[in-house]
């Protein structure tokens, strides 16, 4: 069954990935082995009509050489019901209403066609929002769009981080202390910008140490990597600068990763990336996770494969 799979990946476009880190282009190579068949689109090509979901995709296969790493077959019109076995739906944010759009629309075929992660459960579980739900495991935490209720926090916590609800790989995030003055302006620019609320937590000095990226398949950990920041920053993404380090998992890590496993699972989010600074989680990634490249390298390890595992032990 597994060598007649058709495999769809909607995802960025294939020209702008990064094949050295990028967590998709693994799974595509991982796929590719394993004779599945493969079609990529972009979310702007996902269309619905009368009762069925289609892409205009086109055929792919891949290979690790830059500058060359894809070919495209022709474009052909899928039925993603009946045409396609597995999506991968592995755009990057931001988690705005055309990433919203695409899960509701994903959800209309899903499970005739498994579709991972579970389109609903990625719109009903956005990072920064989902960690809410695990408040004893999170650092304290506001989320607001007034300034006052910032300043109130800061009063309380003194160092502060401030970053938007919906960002991704560190991106508008900040430090302020307790004496900074530029909270105001900042507040201004992040409002002016969007109407989403902001995410404040309070600045854990451990991030020094580094923010720990953990892999979980199926709600179960799978592997990890210590990202540290470059000196003079508190970013640790690798995208912003971070060096990443081979890590274990923590007792504390473990304790976190159980507390997650049954309900990750349950709602069927397969490939889940979350983050952990000293004993705090921050973030539960289910839109796009990354880090599978970085964890192969320092553990010897081919997290893609047992990804793929997962998914052929769901359609089966």
């Amino acid at each position: 069954m597994t060598s007649a799979l058709k495999v769809a990946f909607q995802m960025d476009p294939m020209e702008t990935i990064n094949i050295s880190g990028d967590s998709t282009f693994v799974l595509m190579l991982e796929a590719q082995k394993r004779g599945y068949q493969m079609f990529h689109y972009v979310p702007e090509d996902l269309s619905y009509c009368d009762g069925d979901v289609f892409a205009i995709a086109r055929p792919v296969s891949v290979k690790r050489e830059h500058g060359a790493h894809f070919e495209f077959g022709d474009q052909v019109r899928l039925n993603l019901r009946s045409d396609i076995d597995v999506i991968l739906m592995r755009q990057d944010p931001p988690f705005d209403m055309a990433y919203i759009t695409a899960t509701h629309l994903l959800e209309l075929i899903h499970p005739d066609t498994l579709v991972v992660n579970n389109p609903a459960e990625v719109r009903n579980a956005p990072e920064k929002l989902f960690v809410t739900r695990f408040r004893d495991l999170m650092p304290p935490t506001l989320i607001t769009r007034r300034l006052d209720e910032i300043k109130r926090f800061r009063e309380i916590h003194g160092e502060i981080i401030v970053k938007p609800l919906y960002g991704m790989g560190g991106a508008g995030v900040f430090h302020l202390r307790k004496d900074d003055s530029n909270l105001g302006s900042l507040h201004e620019m992040f409002t002016a910008s969007s109407r989403e609320p902001l995410m404040v937590q309070k600045f854990l000095p451990e991030v020094k140490n580094g923010d720990k990226r953990i892999i979980l398949i199926d709600g179960k950990p799978a592997g990890a990597i210590n990202r540290v920041p470059a000196d003079g920053e508190v970013r640790s993404n690798l995208v912003a600068g971070g060096r990443a380090e081979k890590s274990i998992l923590t007792k504390r890590e473990e304790e976190i990763c159980a507390r997650l496993s049954a309900e990750l699972s349950d709602r069927g989010l397969i490939f889940v990336g979350i983050d952990v600074i000293g004993d705090w989680l921050t973030e539960i990634n289910v839109t796009s996770p990354t880090g599978l490249q970085a964890i192969n390298a320092y553990d010897d390890a081919c997290l893609e494969a047992d990804i793929w595992n997962a998914i052929e032990a769901k359609l089966a």
